[in-house]
């Protein structure tokens, strides 16, 4: 990943690129088509990173943590973190992501089973066990979601806090738990869609995309109570 201007020298970085429009100075020069490449390279290269990470299953909780941490770094200060702190942030966030991968894996499963099951016609139920099923693989998959920039803001780490900060959020805002919903589910429908060489080029516009939803919500219902 490409560092931006500021990132090593200690000099105040370019207000404008990776900045949010609201953010951006307006006395600033605007961007232009080289600005937004970088950035469309910067974030495939995120995604392409997190899948290589991923390859060994369970190292997929670690790797993709450490790059929501990264992508949160580029929100906050326009600058990618170096290699040294993102392998470190990748070798902490190891064990815990292995855990918070079981877990993901285990509860997809189950879900996955049950469907199957009602689907057949091996367990009671019928349709509304079906659409109760439908709706807790939502509500997870934004919880997820969730639970992924809560541990990005907290640089990879402590996936127990960021999942307790995640449930509370979606309490507070269910309508951003659906958002989270929809943007896995629309990866979900592209990943069908496109190449599957193309596929890990996604993860780092996912990442994007969750951190954008929830601070635009966190913006906007700030604005609002105040």
């Amino acid at each position: 990943m490409v560092d931006r201007p500021g990132a090593s020298d200690g000099t105040a970085a370019d207000p404008v690129v990776g900045r949010w429009p609201e953010e951006a100075d307006a006395a600033a020069p605007r961007r232009d088509w080289r600005d937004t490449l970088r950035n469309a390279s910067d974030l495939a290269l995120v995604g392409i990173l997190a899948a290589i990470g991923s390859l060994g299953v369970v190292t997929a909780g670690g790797a993709v943590a450490t790059a929501s941490a990264a992508v949160h770094d580029w929100i906050e200060t326009d600058s990618w973190p170096g290699l040294r702190p993102t392998l470190h942030r990748f070798a902490r966030a190891l064990l815990p992501g292995a855990v918070a991968t079981l877990a993901l894996l285990a509860v997809t499963a189950l879900l996955g089973v049950n469907l199957l099951a009602l689907h057949r016609g091996v367990v009671p139920g019928g349709a509304p066990l079906v659409v109760l099923t439908v709706v807790l693989a939502v509500v997870g998959a934004g919880l997820a979601g969730l639970t992924l920039v809560e541990v990005g803001r907290r640089g990879g780490r402590d996936w127990l806090a960021a999942t307790r900060a995640a449930a509370l959020t979606a309490g507070a805002h269910p309508g951003l738990l659906l958002a989270t919903a929809g943007v896995a589910a629309l990866v979900a429908v592209l990943g069908v869609m496109i190449l599957p060489a193309v596929i890990p080029i996604l993860g780092g516009y996912a990442l994007l995309a969750l951190h954008a939803v929830v601070r635009r919500t966190e913006r906007r219902h700030s604005a609002k109570a105040n």
